[in-house]
């Protein structure tokens, strides 16, 4: 899966448990804003707590051989959802570029890879959640994601994979 950006050529690989740390780090740049607000950061770390159960999967974006993004998804419960969570069957996308990477697709690649992933494992639809003011809210409308819930200053949007 190499595909060039603008200013590189960006390789996606498959996310591994070996990338667990990564996908941590990448949840302070996706999650930002959530993580200042008190009491927030417990709901974030379900994002990559234990990665690598049945229904997790990832791709990660290297830039020149540096990890640059990822993007990937997982199952949650009812009882212990995501900020995107629609049900129990519908996984949840989560996905960051290293801000000195921003702006030259990476984040468009990996957003089609994970998809096209998720379309050959059979999955029929993901959600996610996105602050009304992100930049990647035109991003997502791209690849098919509707709000289906206003939620706070943000949204869940959901994208069916056909």
């Amino acid at each position: 899966m190499n595909a060039p950006s603008r200013e590189s050529s960006v390789v996606v690989r498959r996310a591994t448990v070996k990338d667990v740390r990564f996908l941590r780090d990448m949840l302070h740049h996706a999650f930002y804003a959530r993580e200042a607000v008190a009491g927030q950061e417990e709901p974030v770390y379900r994002y990559v707590i234990g990665w690598g159960r049945e229904g997790d999967n990832g791709v990660i974006g290297l830039d020149e051989g540096f990890p640059a993004g990822a993007a990937w998804y997982r199952l949650f419960t009812e009882d212990e959802a995501g900020y995107g969570f629609v049900d129990e069957s519908t996984p949840e996308l989560a996905i960051a570029v290293v801000p000195s990477r921003r702006g030259r697709g990476i984040g468009e690649l990996l957003l089609t890879s994970l998809l096209d992933r998720a379309r050959a494992d059979g999955v029929r639809q993901v959600s996610l959640s996105v602050e009304r003011e992100n930049p990647a809210l035109r991003l997502y409308e791209k690849h098919g994601f509707g709000v289906v819930r206003e939620v706070g200053n943000g949204y869940t949007m959901l994208a069916t994979l056909a």
